[in-house]
This record gives structure tokens, C-alpha cells and sequence, in this order.
């Protein structure tokens, strides 16, 4: 079965952290892995951030963004966000039980749609998948 990638699963394999060791093993031993236009983005958003609060050099991250799109254009399915997915994701958000923000709600909506197990290290949005009844991959 596919793996559809949350952000913070590609930004540990693409900047060295406590969860890099999984990423990796995870990427290793997945044959069909999905990245969305919406966890790319999320991914560059993240190191434009730490490199401007100085937690990373600007060189870092740009580096660990070039490496990403490398990465990206050849071993990734891609999946771009499609108009369902967001109206998916807002029917998540207005549920009180559970706390997610709109990215996470977004990512489970599309792992949801394509029909892959999702990844990611976020302990309330993989709760919050599996009310959803989205498979979770060990990671």
C-alpha cells in the first residue's frame, strides 16, 4: 500500500533532527511514496522560517530545499490538492473532537482521497487520522 508524506516526515529527512533516523528508514523501504504540492510547499515554508529566525543558515536551507526538489523529481509520486480536498478538510475543522489546524486536516483529506497510509510524527494529527479512519504507516 502508498505513503503519503506529511511535511515534518520531509523536512527530518532533509535536515538532520531526533526524527531523521525514521525518515530515512521510512523512505528506504516504501516503494510508492506521495508528496503533495501542499507538503512541498509547507516544506519550504518551514526552512524559510528557520532560516529567518537564524536556527539554520539562509545556505542551509537553501540547500536542503534544493535537495528536496532533486529528491522530488524523480523518486515521489506527486499529488496536487485538488478543490474536495480543501471542502474534505473544512468538514474536519468543524469538528470540535478533534484538534487539528488546516495543513494537517488538509494533508489527512488527500492521504484520504488517494487512498495511502499517511506518515507523519505529529501525535495529534495522526490521532486525529485514525478517528478519521485513515491508516497511519509506521514510522
Amino acid at each position: 500500500m502508498s505513503v503519503y508524506l506529511d511535511a515534518n516526515v520531509l523536512i527530518s529527512a532533509f535536515h538532520a533532527d531526533a526524527h531523521s533516523e525514521a525518515a530515512y528508514s521510512l523512505l528506504a523501504r516504501e516503494a510508492e511514496t506521495f508528496v503533495s504540492d501542499i507538503a512541498a510547499a509547507e516544506l519550504v515554508a518551514v526552512f524559510g522560517r528557520l532560516a529567518r529566525m537564524r536556527r539554520i543558515t539562509e545556505s542551509h536551507a537553501l540547500d536542503a530545499i534544493t535537495d528536496f526538489d532533486a529528491w522530488r523529481s524523480g523518486a515521489p509520486l506527486g499529488v496536487e490538492t485538488e478543490a474536495a480536498d480543501v471542502a474534505l478538510a473544512d468538514r474536519f475543522l468543524r469538528r470540535m473532537d478533534l484538534n487539528l489546524r488546516l495543513p494537517d486536516a488538509l494533508h489527512i483529506a488527500i492521504a484520504r482521497r488517494i487512498g495511502a497510509r499517511l506518515a507523519t510524527f505529529d501525535v495529534r494529527m495522526a490521532e486525529a487520522a485514525r478517528i478519521l479512519g485513515v491508516e497511519l504507516a509506521p514510522l
